[in-house]
């Protein structure tokens, strides 16, 4: 089979680079101008940091939770062809009205983006997988592929709209970002006829006049079983990850020395740095397990999220030395946060793209857009429990919030390998149909 891809890939790469340069955009700055006192130059809304981070968790969740929704229309309504376009647009009407400097304006301008995601998000992963047939040995570094168009929209994002929004005002940078997701929407309506065959609304077969429900076959019920496991996985690593956009995002701001050679470096930058380092690391980390399974060692799907899992562990002790060194009164060296961030990005290429894959090769195919919801739901939840935990710094302190966070991890991710081999088997049997 050629290694050369579908041209479709190359569209949706580009769709959801300009969606995810939209959203990481706005999610660098977001509890930046929320925390951000109202008097002085770029005032923002002067809340707290735990009312600030209440809002991101709450926000962060519903954006994945809303996958669900948009998941079933998909499925069951319009395609995910259709819902992928509708939801760009309310995302980029969204990001347009955060523009606007207005309090009703801010709660609408979320309120249409967590509507847009849900729909946009669930459904263009699906059609990507939907681009290989059954056993297609391409599918893997297919999303390996789309996974590194994501991490070049959330890289250079920061840097852009963070600058703009963090020197120039908030709300230029909030525009910046819708003007990003239009042209997501561009590129997506020009490249419609290299999607002919994809994200197209499946037709319900009808038997004497009513819908024809097949019941699950046992192979079919043991990949949802593995599913759901691995969505549990998906919830731990998320709430640890996302404490980039929240606690570490504020971290960063008060207590990490972000001058470099004379200039002090915006916070909101620093968002870009876990993206670039998915944009580095993701070929040789996916090159690593290829070799891997390649000479017969243990590979599969939850094996690679359970040593991920471990890995984001160690980057959470790197930030336990950086609020060690901040005790002491001075600010905490750069290279812990960098260190942390490198470290939390080897443990996402072992999760993410390998839980996107996972997904389109292991769930029904009626049921493939509302089991992608469901993961991005998953996701959703973990994004409110960093909130959760990012909230707990006020109280308990960075310190002991790290070095909570990189326990549970080790403890979890141990936890996985113990039960290992009473899952291997269900794994196998699952993922060997479409190996």
């Amino acid at each position: 089979m050629t290694s050369r891809h579908p041209k479709g890939l190359a569209i949706l790469f580009f769709t959801e680079m300009w969606e995810r340069f939209s959203f990481y955009g706005m999610r660098a700055i977001l509890v930046l101008y929320l925390t951000k006192e109202t008097m002085g130059a770029n005032p923002g809304l002067g809340w707290s940091n735990t009312d600030a981070l209440a809002l991101y968790g709450w926000y962060t969740m519903l954006v994945y939770v809303m996958s669900i929704p948009g998941g079933y229309v998909a499925d069951r309504l319009l395609g995910q062809k259709k819902t992928v376009f509708i939801g760009g647009m309310f995302i980029a009407l969204g990001q347009l009205t955060l523009a606007i400097d207005n309090m009703v304006a801010f709660y609408t301008g979320l309120a249409l983006i967590i509507t847009g995601v849900g729909g946009l998000k669930p459904n263009i992963s699906t059609m990507v997988g939907g681009l290989y047939k059954q056993g297609d040995s391409r599918r893997d570094s297919g999303f390996t592929i789309f996974y590194i168009g994501i991490n070049i929209g959330a890289a250079s994002a920061p840097l852009l709209v963070g600058y703009v929004g963090e020197v120039y005002g908030w709300h230029y940078g909030f525009g910046l970002a819708g003007i990003g997701m239009l042209l997501g929407q561009i590129v997506y309506i020009w490249g419609q006829k290299y999607l002919k065959d994809v994200g197209n609304l499946l037709p319900v077969k009808k038997t004497e006049g009513k819908k024809e429900h097949t019941p699950l076959t046992k192979i079919e019920k043991d990949r949802i079983i593995v599913l759901l496991i691995s969505f549990l996985i998906v919830i731990v690593f998320w709430g640890a990850y996302e404490q980039a956009g929240g606690l570490m995002n504020l971290y960063t701001k008060a207590k990490i020395n972000r001058v470099v050679l004379g200039w002090e470096i915006p916070t909101s930058l620093f968002q870009s740095v876990p993206a670039f380092f998915v944009i580095i690391l993701g070929t040789a980390v996916a090159s690593f397990w290829a070799k891997r399974q390649l000479k017969g060692k243990e590979a599969s799907s939850l094996f690679k999220m359970a040593i991920g899992t471990f890995i984001m562990g160690f980057g959470f002790l790197m930030m336990s030395g950086a609020a060690l060194e901040a005790a002491t009164g001075v600010k905490a060296m750069l290279i812990w946060l960098i260190a942390s961030y490198l470290l939390q990005v080897i443990g996402e290429l072992s999760i993410s793209p390998v839980a996107l894959s996972f997904i389109t090769k292991l769930a029904p195919a009626k049921y493939a857009s509302i089991m992608m919801g469901i993961y991005f739901a998953a996701t959703g939840l973990g994004n409110k429990l960093a909130g959760l935990v990012g909230e707990l710094a006020s109280n308990a302190g960075e310190l002991e919030v790290f070095t909570g966070i990189a326990v549970f991890c080790f403890a979890f991710g141990a936890l996985l390998l113990v039960f290992f081999k009473k899952l291997k088997v269900l794994t196998h049997n699952a993922e060997a149909i479409t190996n």
